[in-house]
């Protein structure tokens, strides 16, 4: 049964045509998340001293998603170069920073709970 509903699905043609603001909007996005991480690292990088070292553990978490963007743009360069080993080789790690991040908060949780 598995068998004949992937035969009957890679038999029908379907084409797709993105939105036209598809682009902008993704471009945008990336763009703002990039910009609003990196402020919140350099805040929370500025910042940690006066509010404790719980707060520091979320500055990594900052600068991890920060990380992540990062990977965006080393995903697309890979794919512009059509270098498919390097796009796989990220592609294999790419929610790293995104667990690394949460274990960061999590921890920043921890202790912030914690009385000094």
């Amino acid at each position: 049964m598995f068998i004949f509903l992937v035969t009957l699905l890679a038999q029908v043609s379907t084409t797709f045509r993105q939105p036209s603001y598809f682009g902008p909007v993704i471009a945008t996005m990336f763009l703002l998340g990039a910009i609003a991480w990196l402020v919140a690292a350099v805040l929370g990088f500025a910042r940690a001293r006066a509010f404790g070292p719980s707060t520091r553990w979320f500055t990594f978490t900052a600068v991890c998603m920060l990380l992540f963007h990062i990977q965006f743009l080393a995903v697309g360069f890979g794919v512009l170069t059509n270098d498919s080993s390097f796009v796989f080789t990220v592609l294999t790690f790419f929610n790293f920073f995104v667990i690394l991040g949460a274990i960061c908060a999590i921890i920043g949780f921890i202790r912030l709970t914690t009385p000094r």
